[in-house]
């Protein structure tokens, strides 16, 4: 298998449990986390594991595995009424839609916070734990995804400047993509300060992930998509400011810019990170 399926493989062996007698709180809790999607985050980790110390790769799977029950607790925040109001998300009716707005609330609440207790219980020493636990919790916080939200709800039908743009997205969708590289380096055993150079260059692998979302948007199917297109209408979003051929030209340069410098890395790493943009943002 590869890392893909064997992560696909791992979520459908943990399921998540909370057993009770409420009729289905349990089934929403793994709804969303188990309808697929790209598992980008995950697979960026795992790989960063595989190139670097394969020994280490079982260990991985749980933090992926938390990593990826963060990101989806903030899609299932932002599907709802308050946020996007999506009915669709992967493929299937949104969360609020296939059950209620109190569950989807409350699943994301559980997804967030279960998280960390799955990232404490990974096979992996207390040392390299708690440095995961503290990378994930800054990137996914008040200083991270949750700031970058916070900006574009805030901000939706008030348009920003590009290097507002950027920090908005930057902070919403590159800290967790960042964070997933970053957390690789750790699990492999890389030094501080190379976990911290492959961090900077998530960075911009995000952006190049949020520039190919917007371009989907405002191009793509609802089918193909997995969830509604043509929704950044009155959001703030690269298409709007640089219109589709300027998006897709900064896209390139970053594209470019990534690809240089991970040309500075062993062919492993590199290769990771241009297939990855190749599978899923080369559109």
């Amino acid at each position: 298998m590869d890392i893909l399926e064997k992560f696909k493989d791992y979520l459908k062996h943990n399921e998540l449990k909370a057993s009770s007698f409420h009729p289905y709180f349990e089934e929403a809790l793994n709804y969303m986390l188990q309808a697929g999607g790209k598992h980008f985050r995950a697979q960026l980790l795992l790989g960063v594991v595989s190139a670097v110390d394969e020994r280490r790769f079982e260990g991985a799977l749980a933090m992926a595995m938390a990593l990826e029950m963060i990101h989806t607790y903030s899609l299932i925040h932002d599907d709802l009424p308050a946020m996007d109001d999506a009915d669709l998300r992967r493929g299937r009716p949104s969360l609020h839609k296939k059950y209620d707005e109190v569950t989807a609330i409350l699943v994301g609440d559980a997804l967030n916070t279960d998280a960390f207790l799955i990232a404490a219980s990974a096979n992996l020493s207390d040392e390299i734990k708690i440095k995961c636990i503290k990378t994930l919790a800054r990137n996914a916080g008040s200083s991270g995804m949750v700031l970058g939200q916070a900006i574009d709800c805030h901000f939706e039908n008030s348009p920003l400047k590009q290097s507002e743009l950027e920090f908005l997205h930057l902070h919403k969708t590159g800290a967790l993509i960042a964070a997933a590289f970053e957390l690789g380096a750790i699990i492999g055993g890389l030094k501080d300060e190379l976990a911290h150079e492959l961090y900077k260059i998530g960075l911009k692998l995000g952006l190049i992930f949020q520039i190919e979302d917007d371009i989907i948007d405002a191009t793509g199917d609802e089918a193909s998509a997995g969830k509604p297109v043509g929704a950044d209408g009155a959001k703030n979003s690269f298409v709007n400011l640089l219109g589709l051929a300027g998006a897709r030209s900064y896209k390139q340069r970053l594209i470019d810019e990534v690809s240089g410098a991970m040309s500075n890395y062993d062919a492993s790493l590199r290769d990771l990170v241009l297939n990855l943009i190749e599978k899923y943002l080369k559109g």
